[in-house]
């Protein structure tokens, strides 16, 4: 009998532990999904996603309802707060870094143009800010602006100087998926997703938009033996070449064979012109 109670009280104890690691598990994992929540709020309520014939996927935001409601600058200043007071050098885990550095990029890009209308309008493109064909003025990417941990940081430094940065390719973290995760609130940039990222889901997603947005012709066409591909790959090759030894090879990984086929018979490159229009819908031929 007291051998049945010594098993019974051995399966009790190993239920506990096994009940408690799943809480301490589930915790983790939402740690950043509460830090993050208005700004989960804000994508849920006025990011618009729209999938394309061929898996392609383009996203716009709602920028003129989320501007007319005042729910959206509490959310805005909900997120500032909390994200002034987080600590990012508790982030000790690749995904878990990458998720809070895009999000962080994405929400401050969004609260930008928010709360900065020019003479009370919306901007129309991120460039309306000034500082792009000016050596005297810095542009809105270079501005440090938003505050993270009692620091400030610009989106660049956010960019390209932590997740694209030295210490992230130091520790093995660095990415080039990221240039499809970041968004710039423009009609020419990768889509803006309606989920937020999370150290569970940014692997899975940071593939899924890379491969998406390869099935648009504003990342991606073949027209004989010219491969058209979007300025990123222009302003940062260095980062595809790191990541796959070429930019086709970069491509190829994530089209299929198919398309393989059509690259090899390519022989010349050409830029498709970024289009810097605000990601409204109605700036996207195919929400129209």
């Amino acid at each position: 009998m007291r051998s049945l109670q010594r098993q019974s009280l051995v399966v009790v104890f190993l239920m506990l532990m096994l009940f408690s690691a799943t809480i301490s598990v589930a915790e983790n994992k939402s740690d950043l999904e509460e830090l993050y929540a208005p700004y989960a709020e804000l994508l849920e309520r006025f990011v618009v996603e729209k999938d394309l014939p061929g898996g392609g996927l383009v996203s716009a935001f709602n920028y003129d309802q989320a501007y007319v409601e005042s729910s959206t600058f509490a959310l805005l200043d909900q997120q500032r707060t909390r994200l002034a007071a987080f600590d990012p050098e508790i982030l000790t885990d690749k995904y878990q870094s990458i998720a809070f550095w895009v999000n962080a990029y994405n929400f401050f890009m969004i609260e930008h143009l928010l709360t900065n209308p020019l003479k009370g309008q919306l901007v129309a493109s991120v460039w309306d800010y000034g500082g792009r064909f000016s050596p005297f003025k810095k542009h809105v990417f270079e501005r440090e602006l938003f505050t993270v941990g009692g620091k400030k940081y610009s989106l660049s430094a956010i960019e390209k100087g932590i997740l694209l940065g030295n210490e992230y390719q130091r520790k093995g973290w660095k990415d080039a998926r990221v240039h499809y995760a970041v968004n710039c609130a423009s009609v020419g940039c990768p889509p803006l997703r309606k989920q937020l990222y999370t150290p569970g889901n940014t692997d899975e997603l940071m593939t899924a938009n890379t491969v998406r947005a390869f099935n648009t012709e504003r990342q991606l066409n073949i027209d004989g033996r010219t491969l058209m591909l979007s300025e990123l790959f222009k302003w940062y090759t260095d980062d595809f070449v790191e990541a796959a030894g070429s930019i086709r090879n970069f491509i190829k990984t994530y089209t299929d064979e198919q398309r393989h086929a059509q690259i090899d018979q390519t022989d010349r490159i050409v830029y498709i012109d970024y289009d810097w229009s605000l990601n409204r819908a109605e700036n996207f031929c195919e929400f129209r």
